[in-house]
């Protein structure tokens, strides 16, 4: 491999100089400038590689010593990274939350990386800091709806935050359920507050034996994170089974109360727009009017949901979202922007202020930076991304990308129902369903069979789903993903589902008329399917 000069000039010109035309770099940046598809076509390609293998390439822990020449590490990246990463632009790529972006994020990000600026201190952002504010008061309003005095007084107020920017929905929950921590048990006479006391001055002086956290067991991960992080401890974190796939208002106010009584204190209750695993909303209204009975504050995780506010059309599926204290809302999800755009917002613009911390050499009391009210300290200007999005697309374009995705997967929800190799388990309610393969006339043998045969069809069903799930994303063509759910047809078992998630506008009815029939037929490959067919054999002959 050929090495370049150890020198400072040589190292001045790749601070300050571009790549020559035809440098491989620059064929790199002019293929994916001019047709991204295209360059992904021809690079991010399936191979049958493990990951393994791949491990190889990137096994050395040693520090490279001698500079490379930028376009011999470009044929590198190529060759070891480009090749085996995932082509999520693809049409056929319909199994996880992550789609294909507008063409113009690419300069814009190169933009962005090019002026580096640091979001943490207005030293380091001036313009980019009344930007993200900006940014801020736009979401703001989309969910809350606040007139136009309110946001003159605080959008740009050094005093207030409307929320914080931050790198995903799991930043953004914990952001939300600090501040709220910090707002139940903040200073109040003869006690400084738990941000300086600690928690367990905070039980001592508030009288309780632990703070929790409610949610539906669809709730994300990222809440089991907060707990730990926020060192109210995991065990703490309350869960309600949800065969419905949506939170009970009922069951909810049963075991707030049923926690109090154990002399502990709610925290806040957490409703889902949007799950991860089946895109379903919990009914957020009814969940307010709980948290406000419970005395607790009501945070909604919209990560997934949260756009589909920009459709006139189905906003009313996340009715009550604008009595949430706090939301989140992920931009790289149904915003179409790249990796790394989270959101927390905060109705009351005064309580982000619990968790304000200041700092003499950066953060100083009464100035506007940003980072005095975000977990992240430094952090690049991804709000520039949803800024232009916001412009380029406008609230009419994203409504009719969320229209799409909904109605998109409607149509894939009646493809299912059709065809007779396949169960659908989750209608969508935003886009996101599940779906299994069931050979025809295993459902008349579950209606007859002993409970031993039964179980044993269960097993066969669930080995299919994987098997073939497994086998299709080998083959390269498509890939859904897989989970385990319990449903109310199925409360009494855990099933492997597929997981599909239609938000890539690209993605079209043949498409998914061709994931179907490539499932169909790698299904009736598998050793799963030969036991079902000698199971069903007695009963049903299925070719």
């Amino acid at each position: 491999m050929s090495k370049a000069e150890v020198s400072m000039s040589h190292l001045i010109r790749v601070f300050t100089k571009p790549e020559q035309l035809n440098s491989k770099l620059a064929q790199i940046e002019q293929h994916i400038s001019d047709n991204l598809a295209d360059f992904l076509s021809q690079h991010v390609v399936a191979k049958k590689t493990s990951l393994e293998e791949i491990e190889k390439d990137f096994a050395s822990a040693a520090i490279p010593e001698i500079p490379e020449f930028v376009s011999t590490h470009a044929e590198t990246l190529l060759e070891k990274l480009v090749a085996h990463s995932v082509n999520t632009y693809s049409p056929r790529f319909i199994g996880h939350m992550t789609s294909a972006l507008p063409y113009f994020h690419l300069p814009l990000a190169k933009l962005m990386v090019g002026l580096n600026q640091n979001l943490v201190k207005i030293e380091t952002s001036k313009a980019f800091t009344p930007l993200e504010r900006q940014v801020l008061g736009i979401m703001h309003k989309l969910v809350y709806g606040q007139d136009e005095t309110f946001y003159e007084q605080y959008l740009h107020s050094a005093k207030h935050s409307l929320g914080a920017f931050c790198s995903g929905g799991t930043v953004a929950n914990m952001t939300a359920l600090w501040v709220a921590r910090n707002n139940l048990l903040g200073p109040r006479p003869g006690f400084s507050g738990v941000a300086r006391a600690g928690l367990a001055a905070a039980y001592r002086h508030y009288d309780i034996d632990g703070v929790g956290v409610l949610s539906s067991r669809r709730g994300h991960y990222s809440l089991g994170k907060a707990m730990d992080l926020l060192g109210m401890g995991r065990d703490e974190m309350v869960t309600i089974d949800c065969p419905s796939q949506t939170l009970s208002p009922e069951k909810a106010l049963i075991a707030g109360r049923e926690y109090a009584a154990q002399g502990k204190k709610l925290l806040a209750i957490v409703g889902i727009a949007g799950t991860t695993e089946t895109g379903h909303v919990d009914p957020l209204d009814e969940l307010a009017d709980v948290a406000n009975e419970l005395g607790c504050w009501f945070h909604v995780d919209a990560a997934w949901g949260g756009a589909t506010l920009f459709s006139e059309r189905y906003r009313h599926k996340l009715k009550g979202i604008e009595r949430a204290d706090s939301i989140t809302m992920d931009a790289h999800k149904q915003m179409y922007v790249p990796m790394g755009a989270g959101m927390a917002l905060f109705k009351d613009p005064k309580d982000s202020n619990a968790v304000r911390h200041h700092a003499q050499y950066i953060l100083r009391e009464g100035s506007k930076d940003l980072g005095s009210t975000t977990l992240e300290g430094s952090r690049n200007g991804m709000a520039m991304l949803v800024y232009a999005s916001l412009h380029i697309l406008g609230r009419q374009g994203y409504e009719l990308l969320i229209n799409q995705s909904i109605e998109k997967a409607r149509r894939y929800a009646e493809m299912i129902e059709e065809d007779p190799f396949f169960e659908l388990i989750t209608q969508p309610t935003l886009s996101i369903l599940t779906y299994r393969v069931v050979p025809p006339g295993v459902h008349d043998l579950l209606a007859n069979a002993s409970q031993q045969t039964q179980q044993r069809i269960y097993d066969l069903l669930n080995q299919l789903v994987v098997s073939v799930q497994k086998r299709q994303r080998e083959a390269g063509k498509s890939f859904v993903s897989r989970t385990r759910l319990s449903t109310q047809t199925y409360s009494d078992k855990t099933i492997t589902v597929f997981r599909v998630v239609l938000a890539n506008p690209l993605t079209s009815d043949e498409d998914l008329r061709a994931i179907l029939q490539e499932q169909a037929t790698i299904a009736q490959e598998t050793q799963a399917w030969q036991e079902l067919q000698g199971l069903l054999l007695p009963h049903v002959k299925v070719s």
